[in-house]
Order: C-alpha cells, then structure tokens, then sequence
C-alpha cells in the first residue's frame, strides 16, 4: 500500500475540507444518537444532548450526520444541542437512503428527492447553508451526473457549500470529478477493513477528505489475549484510542467520526488525536487486516 503518513512527529491535527473549511481531524458521528436500529428518538434524550455538547466542549468542530438517520431525528438533536452554532463549527450531512423501518435502507437518488431533502435538512438544522452535503449512495437507476447535477444546483443557489460522496468506488469518484469538485469521500475503512485503501490512495492524492466511517472495528481483534489487547496493555491506551490513532496517522487526510451514546466513551475516543504510535505500534495495527462483519448486514448504514 502507499505510505501515506507524515514522514515524522504527529500527523497534523487539522485538514480544510474544500479548501476553505478547517476542522480538527477527529469528528463525531452522529447516527448512533438515535433509537435502536437507528429508528426513532434515543432512550436518553438529555444523554444525546449532552454527548453532543461534550463533544464541541472537547473541540469536536466537525460532526457528521444524515436525513435518513432516525429518520429526521440525530439532525434535529443537532440543532436543539448546539444552535445556535459556534462560529467555527462544520456540519455534514447527507440524503440519498430512505427508511422503511428500524435498521432498513433503500438508496433512492432521484433529482427531485435530493433536492426535497436539502430542503428539509435546512429546516431541521435550522441553517441557511449546509457546509458539508453528500451523497449518502450512488442510485444505480438514476445517471450519476444528474444525482450529481442536484446537488451542482443547490450549490449554486448557496443552500450548500461544498458536495461530497458516501460509499463510492475508484471509478465513481473519478466519474463525479468529471461534473463537479469534490470535498470529501465517506466509506467503510477501519484498522480491520481495507477494502477502500485504492480510494484512499485516489483521494490522498488529490487532496480530498477521507472520511472512514465505523472507525473502530476491534471486535474480535480487541479480544483477551488478541493482537489489539496485547498492544493496549503494553502502550496503555484502549483499543479503540488505538484504532483511532492509526487512522490519524495513516494519512493526513483522514477524518474518522467515531460515534458513541455515551459521554465517557466519547472522551476516551477524542483523547485519541493525543496519541502518537511508535514504529512498532503501526507495524502491528498494520498487519490487522480482517474484514469482520459488514455493518449495513446487522443493521447500520453510515
């Protein structure tokens, strides 16, 4: 694979999604606020609130959402936690999955529909511009460029700023440069999956944002005895600080947006970005490569 990383010392801590938007390289994703099967309010209202501004008061000033997350609910937490918002702060958010249920996901990318829920991601978020708008999927039945041309057309009215991709490949990204820049790409990538490391590479060069979701996928490598716990007693920091930390350093330009519930879990991810791996931490965290269980089969859908 490339090698990605700064050369020396820590990774830089921030990236400008789109030239002009500067954020810290560690985000909070905000689907998990949601009920069970990412349907529905969370169990804990005031909890989702207060996840949410722990998050800005630890410097988070990226979070990622969608419209279909809920639906309409981890968007409507958003603006209820932190509106009105600090000056600096930079919401993505996404349309292009519908829900017909807990835990199902239609793609659905007709113009029209894109456009409709742009609209009501503006209401929701209580803004007048989006900063981050991405297309949650490619609809197969719909030409890429006229998915594309709906979101080139907001962005010319000024209700978003800049235009990014979920869950693409090689070839749809270079197909979607071809009608528009692109900000930033959102796919499955963790220290157990690489299945995205040829997009990573695309997007490394480019200079466009990589933002992994399901960031820390431990799972059974985080298990007693297995290669994730071995490195965790021995460097002192949780598995999941550890995932974290190597996608930090695995290029500049990777966003994770590690999602949680739960406030205490939230700072032991954000004490993450402090945590700078040694030659032989990476060499370990590098040869972790097990493709697990794919999220959407249980159930979630960044």
């Amino acid at each position: 694979m490339t090698n990605l990383r700064t050369p020396t010392g820590q990774p830089p801590s921030t990236f400008t999604i789109g030239g002009d938007l500067p954020v810290h390289r560690l985000g909070y994703g905000a689907m998990q606020i949601t009920g069970e099967g990412i349907w529905g309010p969370p169990a804990d209202h005031d909890g989702a609130l207060a996840v949410l501004r722990r998050a800005v008061e630890l410097g988070v000033d990226f979070i990622d959402t969608a419209d279909s997350y809920g639906p309409t609910v981890s968007e409507e937490l958003i603006a209820e936690a932190l509106h009105p918002y600090p000056e600096n702060l930079v919401i993505g958010t996404k349309a292009g999955l519908t829900r017909t249920g807990p835990g199902q996901w239609h793609v659905l990318g007709y113009p029209e529909y894109l456009k409709q829920q742009c609209e009501l991601s503006l209401r929701r978020l209580n803004v007048e511009r989006i900063d981050l708008y991405q297309l949650h999927r490619v609809d197969a039945r719909v030409p890429l460029a006229d998915q594309l041309g709906a979101l080139v057309d907001l962005q010319q009215q000024g209700k978003i700023r800049h235009i990014g991709l979920s869950e693409v490949t090689v070839s749809q990204l270079r197909a979607a440069l071809e009608v528009t820049p692109i900000a930033t790409v959102q796919n499955l990538y963790n220290v157990g999956n690489r299945a995205s490391e040829p997009l990573l590479d695309v997007c490394a060069s480019a200079g466009i944002g990589f933002i992994p979701w399901f960031p820390v996928q431990t799972g059974e490598l985080a298990a007693t005895g297995g290669p994730l716990d071995e490195l965790s007693r021995s460097t002192g920091h949780t598995p999941a600080q550890l995932a974290l930390a190597w996608l930090l350093q695995r290029s500049p330009v990777v966003l994770p947006i590690p999602g949680t519930k739960s406030v205490a879990h939230l700072e032991e991810n954000c004490s993450a970005a402090a945590v700078t791996l040694d030659g032989s931490a990476i060499a370990v965290l590098d040869a972790l490569v097990d493709a697990g269980t794919d999220p959407e089969s249980t159930g979630t859908s960044r």
